[in-house]
């Protein structure tokens, strides 16, 4: 009785330190992860079609603005079931961290209304946003995270995603929008301005590492994580082929011409 020298049950101990403790693997790491997202970055303007388009193109396609940032408002909807069960997976490993994301989530969970706002002001419904059936490669990103908890046990899948959008999002997202706001008005990009604005206020890429970092104890934790940042990149690369040939291709098969480039 009363022996807490041993661990509780579900892993939480008693003299468990903070829940982030200085971790200098992890501060050498996060810098070869940075350098390799933003290779990440300029591989997806070279290889993806219409890539550089919300960025660059002088009159911007507004069908394929207004899918793009539906889909955005559909992983965040998902993601926040998924954020609840990483939540609860912290609440029997490291409550600290489960208060940490639930904090996080928190912050994140109505989020998807800003975007909204900004397709209500371009003559979408509501109730057209929220029944638009999400691209495969949507669906294929939410497996990755159900696969990552249900078989390897921890959400190491999601939150390397988490980071992967919060960091390549800050590299990308103002200039897209500043386009899309030069083309097609300020309505449509006042709620995913305030979205940027507001995460690089609150500094959501460094507390997302924060939280990644503690999974990092040997250099295996390290290629972990970096198999997983790839995974996620080649899921968007996926998402924006599919969204290129629903949306401007109007391919019948989003990803035929893929296929066809791998035969040849």
């Amino acid at each position: 009785m009363g022996n807490f020298s041993k661990q509780l049950p579900f892993g939480i101990c008693p003299s468990e330190p903070g829940a982030t403790p200085p971790n200098p693997m992890a501060d050498a790491a996060r810098a070869r992860v940075d350098a390799m997202l933003d290779d990440m970055i300029e591989q997806f303007y070279t290889k993806i079609p219409y890539a550089k388009h919300l960025g660059s193109a002088e009159t911007v396609n507004v069908d394929y603005y207004k899918r793009f940032t539906v889909e955005i408002i559909l992983r965040l909807r998902m993601k926040r079931v998924i954020d609840g069960l990483t939540i609860h997976y912290f609440t029997k490993t490291n409550p600290k961290l489960a208060k940490k994301w639930c904090q996080y989530t928190e912050d994140e969970m109505l989020h998807d209304g800003l975007f909204v706002a900004d397709l209500e002001r371009l003559g979408m419904t509501r109730q057209e946003v929220y029944e638009t059936e999400p691209l495969f490669a949507t669906k294929l990103l939410q497996g990755y995270f159900y696969y990552g908890l249900e078989h390897e046990g921890v959400p190491l899948a999601s939150l390397s995603s988490s980071y992967f959008i919060e960091y390549t999002s800050a590299r990308t997202q103002e200039k897209w929008l500043s386009n899309v706001e030069r083309s097609v008005g300020s309505a449509a990009v006042k709620g995913s301005l305030a979205h940027v604005t507001h995460d690089g206020e609150d500094n959501h890429i460094n507390f997302v590492w924060e939280v990644l970092s503690t999974f990092i104890k040997t250099e295996d934790d390290v290629e972990r994580i970096i198999a997983h940042l790839r995974g996620v990149y080649h899921l968007f690369m996926m998402f924006f082929v599919e969204l290129h040939n629903q949306v401007v291709a109007k391919q019948p098969e989003p990803f035929a011409s893929v296929y066809q480039d791998a035969a040849d």
